[in-house]
């Protein structure tokens, strides 16, 4: 079978398509043949070295992916050949709330082999069947990008009918939250760096946008088109140079949900203002199999669709690492294994 392997050093340039032994699937597991694999930025930081620089070589990258069961092993019986399937970012979280040994078991970036392979073999537990209406390439952009943005919106409980939302940029996750904020009846901001993309996604409905390079003090924009006491949630991407407006957007008692740091890792808190008014602060790291099992049945309910940007064929994986470091797409990079 045919594999992506970064071999060599860090770097996308040593990434290279490779035969390797097709997987048998032990007992409890699933051998998938891989159709569609998603990118996050996560793998671009990962082939770069700017994740884990101590991670083992040569490694397989990518952590979302989608296709059709081709063999089960002993003791498998909720999936059967020919299923559709997807996998979990978080293969050992089943449910509740976040456990150490729960966040150590995703795919693709130096921990356990990634998917970037025409065969990979899972265990039963870490697959979930496909909603309907959706293709192998749709379905591929969710283990991550989508659970992420629905767990930010969902799991903490700051969402509600009405609620008020800010959403930062217009990657996977925060078009995945946007679409989420409005499935549930939130009022939604989407702030963007380029009027060109907020206008690609201007038909996914939210009731204003705001160019955050045009309007550097955007949280005041938020308030008065949204909430003049301040929005319920702010979904957090950029991290050192956006953090502080998001915290003068939120209201008395509402939620930062930090789920990335495009702009910068390290980021001056404005400290009593997160005191006086009582904000919460609260990381994201993808979810659990309830949380995913939750997030596909809304999916399905819904009809809603991931945006897909591009589709690259397997051979064209560099020219799908580069968009994805370059940083111009908006929704997500998808890379085809096959039919």
């Amino acid at each position: 079978m045919r594999t992506l392997e970064l071999s060599g050093g860090f770097s996308p340039a040593n990434l290279s398509i490779v035969e390797r032994e097709r997987p048998k699937p032990g007992p409890g597991q699933v051998l998938v043949r891989v159709v569609a694999v998603s990118l996050n930025y996560r793998d671009h930081l990962f082939v770069s070295g700017k994740y884990d620089p101590r991670a083992a070589l040569p490694a397989v990258p990518a952590s979302d992916c989608a296709g059709i069961v081709e063999e089960t092993g002993k003791g498998v019986s909720r999936f059967r050949q020919g299923d559709r399937v997807i996998n979990l970012f978080m293969e050992d979280w089943p449910s509740g709330p976040a456990r150490r040994e729960f966040l150590e078991g995703s795919r693709g970036a130096g921990g356990k082999p990634g998917v970037l392979s025409e065969y990979v073999v899972f265990d039963a537990a870490a697959l979930l069947p496909v909603p309907a209406q959706l293709s192998l390439k749709e379905a591929a952009c969710l283990p991550c990008a989508g659970l992420t943005a629905w767990c930010a919106l969902f799991a903490g409980g700051a969402m509600k009918p009405g609620a008020t939302v800010v959403i930062q940029g217009t990657g996977g996750v925060a078009l995945f939250a946007l679409q989420f904020a409005r499935m549930a009846g939130a009022r939604t901001a989407l702030l963007s760096s380029s009027d060109e993309k907020l206008a690609q996604v201007s038909d996914l409905g939210a009731d204003v946008s705001i160019n955050y390079l045009r309007e550097p003090d955007w949280s005041k924009s938020a308030r008065a088109a949204l909430a003049a006491d301040g929005v319920d949630l702010v979904v957090e991407l950029g991290g050192e140079k956006t953090l502080a407006q998001s915290l003068r957007a939120v209201r008395v008692g509402g939620t930062l949900a930090m789920i990335g740091v495009l702009s910068g890792p390290v980021a001056p808190l404005p400290l009593p203002l997160v005191v006086m008014r009582q904000i919460r602060l609260q990381g994201v790291t993808v979810g659990s199999r309830t949380d995913m099992e939750a997030m596909l049945a809304a999916i399905a309910t819904h009809g809603l669709r991931p945006r897909i940007h591009q589709v690259f064929p397997f051979e064209a994986h560099a020219a799908a690492f580069d968009m994805l470091g370059r940083g111009g797409h908006v929704g997500k990079i998808v890379i085809s294994l096959g039919s």
